[in-house]
């Protein structure tokens, strides 16, 4: 049996925060809905370490859903706070922190010569598509099952019952009519993609994907499809959205597009890019971003977009990751993480597949190596319950679904790594 960890006050505040929010959860990905249970609550994180209201310590593998590269409570990006909360929290106008963000941005990420601040990554998405329509003048969207772009009425949609069909809503208060213009493709298809461009190239605006995903656990495109990617937006006159929400700066300094080696019209960011505060962003070419209001006449407004606290932590945060670069070390312990993982899996009979690229990774629970959402879904979800909990239990913060990545930060040691693996070999032993 496992170690019984008790944590009284976390069920007396879900069952309080039951009666005020929805599921008691202000996002569904906290309410461990795959898992089961009752979600954990925190009270406060420093390093690479979570500490929740009934005072037990976990090693972190979440970082706020990727943001924290350089751990909780990093010391220059708290400082910075305090520095711009003194001088007040929103002033509706521009700052020159706006300016000292959006150069980093610039210099850091390959594709981007201007940039507009939001608010998220969904917002982000949101500007980015309509961005692409408006330059265009098309109205579809080309997306991948299993690709998660935000809660953009367009993008949260499923396929039909073909590779090329028009989309369907997958949630309530989705009209069919915002989803009509969405193609739903399979990612790492290129004969699919090649195949919707020959039916519908003249009235797609812009695809949209994950240049690593890491919203069904972690994914690596094939070298065929970001070719395709690439060759049939330009033949077509579409324009490529690289969503770098997730792997923006963590998997190099200029994210995804620039570890693979890719050039899209438009990328999005978020999540790192706030240095742990709400910040989103969307940038491209001089040209393709000066259709943008009020320079264009693509409309995307925000009162708090570029707000002093958030461009002082995403501003201290990039320096820090250009200056004093962690990504070598990331690389290792990620690495020893994998291999510590896959070793335990291997020494269980526990039949897994891992995929890592940088310091994401998901061990999936099958046999099969994931490449696309319809071998992902082939995973034993069940039994990734059983390890969540089973290393929840052993003070190890895991990703509550088996379809997320799991995120390595500066502040892990290799102690934190190896007492992750120890706990693993014993939970894998027993699921």
């Amino acid at each position: 049996m496992p170690p019984v960890v008790s944590r009284p006050n976390s069920h007396e505040a879900f069952a309080r925060a039951q009666a005020l929010m929805p599921g008691g959860v202000n996002s569904p990905a906290r309410a461990f809905g795959a898992v089961g249970g009752e979600p954990i609550f925190i009270d406060h994180a420093a390093g690479a370490y979570l500490y929740d209201v009934d005072g037990n310590q976990y090693i972190d593998y979440i970082g706020s859903w990727g943001p924290m590269i350089l751990g909780h409570a990093y010391p220059p990006v708290v400082e910075a706070l305090h520095h711009a909360v003194d001088r007040g929290t929103s002033y509706g106008a521009p700052t020159p922190g706006e300016n000292e963000l959006c150069e980093l941005i610039v210099e850091l990420v390959p594709s981007v010569e201007k940039v507009r601040l939001v608010n998220s990554g969904t917002e982000a998405t949101m500007s980015a598509i309509r961005l692409a329509r408006g330059i265009t003048g098309r109205d579809r969207i080309v997306k991948f099952a299993g690709n998660y772009h935000g809660h953009v009425d367009s993008l949260l949609v499923a396929a039909g019952s073909a590779a090329a069909t028009l989309a369907v809503p997958n949630s309530p208060g989705v009209t069919s009519g915002s989803s009509t213009d969405t193609l739903v493709l399979e990612y790492n298809d290129a004969a699919g993609l090649q195949a919707a461009f020959a039916e519908h190239g003249d009235t797609i605006a812009g695809v949209i994907f994950e240049p690593v995903c890491g919203n069904m656990g972690v994914v690596t495109p094939s070298q065929d499809f970001l070719d395709a990617l690439q060759t049939l937006t330009k033949q077509n006159g579409a324009l490529l959205i690289c969503d770098e929400v997730m792997t923006g700066f963590r998997l190099s300094p200029g994210g995804a597009q620039q570890r693979l080696g890719i050039q899209p019209d438009i990328t999005t960011l978020g999540k790192i890019v706030g240095g742990g505060l709400p910040v989103g962003a969307y940038g491209g070419s001089a040209e393709v971003m000066s259709n943008v209001l009020p320079e264009g006449k693509v409309f995307q407004a925000g009162t708090l977009s570029g707000n002093p606290l958030a461009t002082a932590a995403g501003a201290t945060t990039l320096r820090t990751l250009r200056d004093d670069p962690p990504y070598e070390k990331l690389e290792a312990l990620s690495a020893r993480l994998a291999t510590g993982l896959e070793e335990a899996a291997a020494a269980a009979g526990v039949p897994t597949s891992l995929a890592r690229v940088g310091s994401m990774l998901t061990l999936f629970f099958s046999g099969e190596p994931v490449t696309s959402w319809s071998s992902a879904a082939k995973c034993d979800t069940e039994r990734f319950a059983k390890y969540f909990w089973g290393m929840m239990d052993r003070g190890v913060y895991l990703p509550c679904s088996q379809y997320e990545a799991l995120f390595v930060s500066a502040a892990h040691t290799e102690a934190d790594i190896d007492n992750t693996i120890a706990a693993a070999h014993e939970v894998l032993a027993a699921v």
